[in-house]
């Protein structure tokens, strides 16, 4: 028995029921229901529990009502789940499918992703806690992880090369295949992932040394929009580093892109825009 809360709670079910009546529900490789933590670019947040083989769109879509025009993947199984893209939210949740995209039902983990979110960020994000989660044991999770994560970093950084995604496709499945425990076996899946289905967004930041989404703050700068400006001087006031003159110009050598000025604009007018562009 997995000594899990969640695989307790069926334990009562198939006691009174029968192992039948548990096995009736799902797929052939997948049996019963699954909770998942459903959070994200969403409308309804929470705890769901649904069917195996239950399809990524209705649990999405249906029951965490995100808007299909808004969001670009899902990340399923907690932080070292692998990210699949919109276009595949036909698949049905279950072990043997989710496996094929290079995801997992881990934890029960279920973050919607939206179109403004990058991919390459993302991963990062994810690795940057599962690095740190290592205990030690295994060199290829210890070392490995820590390598993938410093060159995630000079990626959303500008500093990444195209080697540098050669070497994460290379050391992902050595770190998989030289680990011991859960963590290490699935630690690269958000990296691999997003390789795999969003490389477009590695090469820009690789090459073209750009954040489309504009989230990595060393791709972006911030641009104040004069033609709108009411001079309030909240934003002014804001800034912790002084980065905005009183003629409503961002020093952007200064600025630490923390998004405060940008928040408490009554007008909008300051936007996060390429490095070295205007709106």
């Amino acid at each position: 028995m997995i000594n899990n809360v969640e695989t307790f709670g069926n334990v009562p079910l198939i006691l009174r029921e029968g192992a039948k009546a548990f096995a009736a529900i799902g797929t052939e490789g997948s049996k019963g229901t699954k909770l998942f933590a459903l959070a994200g670019d969403l409308e309804n947040p929470g705890l769901v529990e649904v069917p195996m083989g239950t399809t990524l769109r209705e649990i999405v879509f249906d029951i965490g009502g995100a808007d299909p025009d808004k969001v670009k993947a899902v990340q399923t199984g907690g932080p070292s789940g692998g990210c699949i893209p919109v276009e595949l939210f036909d698949t049905p949740v279950d072990y043997d499918s989710l496996k094929k995209l290079g995801a997992i039902m881990g934890s029960g983990g279920m973050i919607v992703i939206g179109k403004e979110r990058c991919m390459v960020e993302t991963a990062r994000y994810f690795l940057d806690f599962t690095h740190r989660e290592s205990c030690g044991k295994c060199t290829f999770c210890r070392v490995g992880t820590t390598r993938m994560f410093e060159t995630l970093e000079r990626i959303v950084a500008g500093k990444g090369e195209m080697a540098d995604l050669a070497f994460l496709e290379d050391i992902g499945p050595k770190i998989r295949m030289g680990s011991l425990c859960g963590l290490g076996q699935t630690a690269p899946n958000p990296v691999l992932a997003t390789l795999r289905f969003y490389r477009n967004e590695y090469e820009a930041h690789v090459k073209d040394h750009q954040c489309n989404a504009l989230q990595c703050n060393a791709l972006v700068d911030l641009y104040l929009d004069k033609s709108n400006c009411i001079k309030c001087k909240l934003c002014i006031k804001t800034c912790p580093v002084n980065a905005i003159s009183d003629d409503f110009v961002i020093d952007n050598a200064k600025c630490t892109r923390c998004n405060a000025c940008k928040d408490i604009c009554p007008k909008k007018t300051i936007y996060r825009v390429m490095k070295g562009s205007e709106r």
